[in-house]
């Protein structure tokens, strides 16, 4: 991890969001006095969960894994953070730790937003305020998808919804299956990565997808569809 200070080429001076663009000139000053802009290299934590959280994250660019831990040492991953996305919203309205962990996939910048005052300009700015909640309650939503699919579906729903999801990404980031692991995709289907290698290699017996090094390709997205309708 590295603070970009305002004299490093890399530095980004101002916040382009868009729900950014709704703050007056006082709250953007508000939110400019109180972040800092910081590189994190691949592999590098953003949060930890149960870990004190005095600041969110907003991602610049790059992407990362959030994932729950276990005391069993197994992870459920939930989603894919990408650029232009807030990590560690819950603090805000709930309690002062994070509840979830974070890992960079790639060199991720970021901005790192005193938690104070996405408060205080969400008390201020009732349209911005209402773009928070609105993500917040995206967030849950997804959260709330991925435990049903885990609970009342089969190991063959859990690995098709997994590779679906991360396919969705492919358009927009080519390298996406190449930047995880086997055990990445066996964490996001809530499975052993015995039980995802072994699922995902009768897959491509059945010419539903194919298995090139660390690349997976989707020949028959609608039978896919159907094993993760199916479960």
């Amino acid at each position: 991890m590295k603070t970009i200070l305002e004299t490093d080429k890399d530095f980004i001076c101002d916040i382009k969001a868009p729900c950014f663009k709704m703050l007056s000139n006082d709250e953007i000053e508000l939110i400019r006095k109180s972040k800092t802009q910081v590189l994190f290299r691949k592999g590098d934590s953003l949060t930890k969960q149960g870990a004190f959280a005095s600041y969110i994250l907003f991602i610049i660019n790059g992407l990362a894994k959030q994932y729950i831990e276990s005391n069993n040492n197994r992870n459920f991953n939930l989603r894919i953070i990408k650029q232009g996305e807030f990590v560690g919203l819950a603090s805000v309205f709930t309690n002062n730790i994070y509840n979830y962990s974070s890992i960079c996939l790639t060199d991720c910048q970021a901005f790192l937003v005193e938690k104070e005052a996405i408060v205080e300009v969400i008390k201020q700015n009732g349209l911005f305020g209402f773009n928070i909640i609105k993500r917040y309650c995206e967030q849950n939503s997804n959260l709330y998808n991925s435990l049903s699919n885990v609970l009342f579906k089969q190991m063959n729903g859990h690995i098709a919804d997994a590779l679906l999801y991360i396919d969705e990404l492919k358009m927009e980031y080519s390298d996406i299956f190449q930047l995880l692991s086997r055990k990445d995709i066996a964490d996001f289907a809530g499975i052993s990565i015995e039980g995802a290698v072994r699922l995902m290699k009768g897959l491509e017996k059945e010419n539903i997808i194919t298995l090139k090094d660390k690349d997976i390709i989707i020949n028959d997205k609608t039978k896919l569809e159907k094993i993760s309708k199916s479960g």
